[in-house]
């Protein structure tokens, strides 16, 4: 047998030969790696792929193919993972909380990078990492502009985040500074604003930074327009050089919903049609919905028959239930579907590729879906 995928046309053509029972995301490679060379191409700095928001690993194998030669990484689980897929990738671990053991497993994978948020937390990096060592201050603001804020989890305010600045200068390792403007966030300005303040931060400690890494939060296209990553581009590179002008550090990103949600598409079958026009799917907000209750539903949607022919009828709002035995596994607002979806027609949903696979849970033994390769 071959170790190659089978690779199919078009999620329709696939649809009307199986005719699959349970969910189905396509993935479409070639759809990633023009993504990734969007990212490489128009922003100037290195690439770092945040794994959380896919870790499939035809997603990471495509994106090393791509050229991607560093990760964000979370968790040892995330960093045993991109070592068995890339050995010779750098391991960013920004996630700024670990445990003295997963320290240890990050030391131990060579991790180059880690980002800080915290005395107590630098002092247990401090005793295990290496000399030298970059260690990377995460910085929090009030800006606006996100679908919603990491701020108020992770990140010292600027006084906090220039303390902490000076500690890791003074105790020897290299100083960098790192943030996360917010999921979603579509407005350039909380770039700018994030990059201003990072230099007032190294002005204020005495600390000239190595690396700044702006972080994730790049937008992708839920139905309201495709966003203009290259704006954003435009407004770091700006930002970075009236911030710190002459002594601008090296600049990081760590994309990930931007990377890789327009190369999947999912597949959910209408399994039952109420009197009332509801609808009720095989898969719902425990399983690759789950974003919908804090990001709203998705509305890039079509609507094919078991034979692969698209619905067309004039739009009517259905109310869409998943298919657990809970009350609450509903999208948060009705959907605008063609009149005449009916009972075993499949919804196709574009832009699925982030924050689907990786938290969809088996509540009720539903979640279980197949990913089939399609040409984009």
């Amino acid at each position: 047998m071959s170790r190659f995928p089978q690779v199919w046309a078009t999620p329709q053509e696939h649809l009307r030969a199986v005719r699959p029972e349970p969910p189905v995301y396509y993935f479409a490679p070639e759809t990633l790696a023009r993504t990734a060379r969007r990212f490489r191409r128009g922003f100037d700095g290195l690439v770092s792929y945040a794994v959380k928001a896919n870790p499939e690993r035809a997603v990471l194998e495509n994106l090393v193919a791509a050229g991607i030669t560093a990760f964000d990484v979370a968790s040892p689980a995330e960093i045993a993972l991109v070592r068995e897929i890339a050995p010779a990738a750098a391991l960013h671990y920004n996630n700024p909380v670990r445990s003295p053991a997963e320290i240890a497993a990050g030391v131990a994978a060579g991790v180059v990078s880690w980002s800080v948020d915290g005395m107590g937390e630098f002092a247990k990096l401090a005793e295990q990492l290496p000399g030298g060592s970059e260690v990377a201050v995460r910085l929090a603001l009030p800006v606006a502009g996100a679908a919603y804020d990491f701020g108020a989890k992770f990140g010292e305010g600027p006084a906090g985040a220039a303390a902490l600045l000076r500690a890791v200068a003074e105790a020897g390792f290299t100083p960098a500074m790192t943030f996360h403007p917010g999921t979603q966030c579509a407005a350039p300005a909380a770039w700018a604003r994030y990059i201003e303040v990072c230099a007032e931060v190294s002005r204020a400690a005495g600390v000239r930074l190595a690396r700044l890494n702006v972080g994730g939060g790049f937008p992708a296209d839920r139905g309201a327009g495709r966003h203009d990553l290259e704006a954003v581009f435009d407004a770091i590179h700006a930002a970075r050089d009236a911030a710190f002008g002459a002594q601008a550090p090296a600049l990081v990103c760590e994309p990930g919903r931007a990377m890789v949600a327009e190369a999947f598409t999912l597949a959910l079958r209408v399994k039952a049609e109420r009197a009332c026009g509801s609808l009720f799917l095989n898969d719902g907000i425990y399983g690759a919905l789950a974003e919908a209750p804090l990001m709203g539903a998705v509305a890039r949607i079509r609507v094919v028959s078991p034979d692969g022919e698209e619905r067309s009828d004039e739009p009517r709002a259905r109310v869409l239930f998943g298919p657990t035995c809970d009350s609450v596994d509903r999208l948060p607002d009705p959907v605008d579907l063609p009149g005449d979806v009916a009972e075993g027609d499949y919804l196709l949903i574009s832009g699925m590729g982030a924050y689907t696979t990786a938290t969809t849970t088996r509540f009720n033994g539903y979640g279980a879906a197949e990913i089939v390769t399609v040409r984009p």
